[in-house]
């Protein structure tokens, strides 16, 4: 069930986006943009949920 829902929003969100990182443009899907950004965030709260432990 989570793949079907995985799938239908990547064919939802195919459109190009162009996103500005300080000076450089980057034009990507904006399935991948809301991935990356994911990841990142998945990563900064793992840092910060095991620094917290210890």
């Amino acid at each position: 069930m989570l793949a079907v829902l995985a799938v239908v929003f990547i064919f939802e969100n195919t459109r190009e986006v162009k996103i500005r990182l300080l000076i450089p443009e980057v034009t990507m899907p904006l399935y991948l943009a809301l991935l990356a950004m994911f990841v990142i965030g998945a990563l900064c709260g793992a840092y910060f949920f095991r620094r917290r432990d210890r």
